[in-house]
């Protein structure tokens, strides 16, 4: 739930950095409206880790996991 969270939170922060409105934050990762809006409303529940990384891969960053 944390990596969920955490990985949310990194493409919420990049959005607002680049001034995305829904519709532009949808179309950029591949997203319906309606799913952008659970995106940047921290609707975590929604969003698999897979989806996640994915759409940070989509803004051009890459996701390396450390086991601690």
């Amino acid at each position: 739930m944390k990596l969920r969270a955490d990985l949310l939170r990194e493409i919420r922060t990049r959005v607002e950095e680049a001034g995305w409105i829904q519709l532009e934050t949808a179309r950029r990762l591949g997203l319906t409206q309606p799913r952008a809006s659970d995106l940047l409303n921290g609707k975590l529940s929604r969003f698999s880790l897979d989806a996640l990384v994915n759409m940070l891969a989509a803004l051009g960053v890459s996701v390396k996991l450390r086991v601690a």
